[in-house]
C-alpha cells in the first residue's frame, strides 16, 4: 500500500503530480485553509501532512495522527508547527528554505522604493481624479533611496539578498543579528551594529528574522522612538515581529516617516485596521514569495522532502535533524 498524504489546500500542480507518483493523496482543493475541526478529522489516518503557514500543526494535530511520519510545509518559516513536540514523537519536518530568497528580497526592496517615493499615493491620486497640477515644485515629495543608510535586522539568506540589492543603490549597509556574519561583512562591506545603534542611524530598516519568542514584538514603542523621524520600516518576515499598535501610533504621530508591510499580526488584515487609513504605509497581502517560478519551486521542494523521508532518505530541507535519533529513517521507509 502507498503511504497516505493529506494536502491541506490548493497547491501548484507540479507538487501534486509528484506526490501522486508515490503516495495516495487526500487533496483538499480549496484556496482557503481548513477549519480546525476539518484539519483534525483529515489527519486521522495519514502518514504525511503537506501544509502551509496558515495551518497550525501543534501537539493536538500530531496526537490525532498516530501514523504520522512527516510534515512538509510550503514555507520557510515553521512557527506554525510545534517542532519540538513533533520531534519528540519522531515526526520529520521539512520546509522550503532558499528557494524564496531572491523573490522575497525583491519585494522588500519594492516596498522600500514604493514607500519612499509615495508610489501608491501617486497611483491613487490619479485614479481618484485628484491630479490637478501637471507639476509643482513641492508636490508629492518623498525620500531618496540611493546613497542612504540601510539597517538590516536579521542577516540570513533574505537579509543578505537585500544587502546585495542595496549595494547597487550605493547604500551604506549595517546589520544586526544574533550571530556575526564576518564572511558577509568581508564580502559585501556591511557593518555590524547593536540593534539600538542601528535603529538610530538608519534611513531605512528592513526586517528579516524568524518569529520566535525572542523576536515577537522585537520592534515596539521603545525601538520606534529610537528611529529617525524620516526613517522607513519594511517588514517581509512575520507580522508579530513588530508591535502593530505601537507602529500605528508611530506613523500617526510622525515618530517615523513610513512603513512598507507585507505581513501583519493578524492575517488577513482586518478591513477596519487603522493601518488601512494611513497614507504613509504601503500594504501588500503576504506576497513575498508570490511569483509563478518561486511558488512552483516551493511547492515542489516541500513535496520532494516528504517523499525522501518516506523513502528512508534524509532530505536537504529537513528542519529538525535531531529527529533521526528518535525515529531512524530506516524505520520510516514506506516507498
Amino acid at each position: 500500500m502507498k503511504p497516505v498524504v493529506y494536502v491541506t489546500r490548493t497547491i501548484p500542480e507540479v507538487a501534486l503530480t509528484l506526490l501522486r507518483q508515490y503516495c495516495e493523496v487526500i487533496y483538499r482543493d480549496e484556496m482557503a485553509p481548513p477549519s480546525r475541526e476539518e484539519l483534525l478529522k483529515n489527519v486521522l489516518n495519514v502518514d504525511a501532512i503537506y501544509c502551509t503557514l496558515n495551518e497550525k500543526i501543534d501537539r493536538e494535530v500530531v496526537d490525532a495522527s498516530p501514523r504520522l511520519k512527516v510534515v512538509g510545509t510550503m514555507s520557510v518559516g515553521v512557527d506554525h508547527i510545534e517542532v519540538e513536540y513533533a520531534t519528540s514523537r519522531g515526526v520529520y519536518v521539512v520546509y522550503t528554505p532558499g528557494v524564496l530568497t531572491e523573490t522575497t528580497a525583491d519585494l522588500a526592496f519594492a516596498l522600500m522604493l514604493a514607500t519612499a517615493r509615495r508610489v501608491v499615493e501617486g497611483d491613487r491620486m490619479i485614479r481618484e481624479g485628484k491630479w490637478k497640477l501637471a507639476w509643482a515644485p513641492t508636490m508629492m515629495l518623498g525620500y531618496d533611496v540611493h546613497g542612504k543608510t540601510l539597517g538590516i535586522i536579521g542577516l540570513g539568506r533574505i537579509g543578505v539578498a537585500v544587502a546585495r540589492r542595496a549595494k547597487g543603490f550605493n547604500m551604506k549597509v549595517y546589520y544586526y543579528d544574533v550571530n556575526r556574519r564576518k564572511d558577509i561583512e568581508d564580502e559585501l562591506g556591511v557593518q555590524y551594529l547593536e540593534l539600538q545603534n542601528l535603529l538610530k542611524i538608519s534611513d531605512f530598516i528592513s526586517i528579516h528574522v524568524p518569529l520566535t519568542p525572542e523576536t515577537r514584538h522585537l520592534i515596539g514603542e521603545k525601538e520606534l522612538r529610537m528611529m529617525k523621524p524620516t526613517a522607513i520600516v519594511v517588514n517581509t518576515s512575520r507580522g508579530p515581529v513588530i508591535d502593530e499598535k505601537a507602529l500605528v501610533k508611530a506613523l500617526r504621530e510622525g515618530w517615523i516617516a513610513g512603513a512598507g508591510l507585507d505581513v501583519f499580526e493578524m492575517e488577513p488584515l482586518p478591513p477596519d485596521s487603522p493601518l488601512v487609513d494611513l497614507p504613509n504605509v504601503v500594504l501588500t497581502p503576504h506576497i513575498g514569495s508570490a511569483s509563478y517560478d518561486t511558488r512552483n519551486m516551493m511547492a515542489q521542494y516541500a513535496a520532494e522532502g516528504i517523499i525522501k523521508v518516506l523513502k528512508g532518505e534524509e532530505p536537504e530541507n529537513l528542519y529538525n535533524r535531531d529527529v533521526v535519533k528518535i525515529r531512524p529513517l530506516h524505520l520510516v521507509k514506506m516507498v
